[in-house]
């Protein structure tokens, strides 16, 4: 649980996060070509982010503030961890800045699985517990440390990586991400909850296994 004297460090650790430089060779989102774009949320469908900006006289100052990072987000039952997302789509100021935040907490024994992010490199720094982050390069080749309290990591653009808490109790991260919109390309999910389903004869011929293997894990991930 965030405490009174732990704000001061949180707020230091956030400001490090957001200023700490990422190459703009390899910048996720283009620089904004105007002093701000708050986006117009109504304006866009699911499927379309990039998003317009909302008339310089409908906006306000509250467009610029976030409180859902205080706030833990429910955790799954299945991997025991919870993501409050500080994105364009919850947080509407950061549209074009090409910037993002996320809090995640861990359960005992809790895992962000194999994922990654198509659009952002990933900057993180555990606040509390014990936590494994790892990843792999697409030549597989497999990084990875276990941090505490106050530990710093970074995931390259694009490559899978995973957290999991290896601690006694529960565990706490604040992630940052050099696009206001980085997406995460959840490995299993992907694989065995993909709508509609991925065919039981390409996962058999990728995994080597049996369709009564593949069939055992998909019914794990019909929520």
């Amino acid at each position: 649980m965030i405490t009174s004297s732990s704000f001061p460090f949180l707020c230091l650790t956030i400001s490090v996060l957001f200023l700490l430089p990422l190459p703009s060779s390899y910048s996720a989102d283009p620089d904004p070509l105007q002093d701000l774009c708050v986006a117009d949320l109504s304006a866009s469908t699911p499927a379309d982010y990039n998003f317009p900006c909302k008339p310089i006289s409908e906006i306000t100052s509250d467009d610029f503030f976030f409180d859902g990072l205080t706030k833990p987000g429910n955790k799954t039952k299945v991997f025991g961890v919870s993501v409050s997302a500080g994105n364009v789509l919850t947080f509407p100021g950061l549209n074009t800045l090409g910037i993002s935040l996320n809090r995640v907490g861990f359960a005992p024994r809790g895992i962000v699985p194999p994922h990654s992010h198509p659009r952002a490199s990933e900057v993180g720094v555990v606040m509390e517990g014990k936590i494994l982050t790892g990843f792999v390069t697409t030549k597989n080749v497999f990084y990875s440390k276990v941090l505490t309290a106050g530990e710093v990591f970074v995931i390259p653009r694009g490559l899978v990586h995973f957290q999991l808490n290896v601690g006694e109790g529960e565990a706490l991260e604040f992630t940052a991400f050099n696009s206001h919109l980085p997406g995460s390309a959840a490995v299993p999910l992907n694989l065995f909850s993909a709508t509609p389903s991925i065919s039981d004869h390409v996962l058999t011929k990728t995994f080597l296994v049996g369709e009564d293997i593949i069939d055992n894990i998909r019914s794990k991930f019909r929520f």
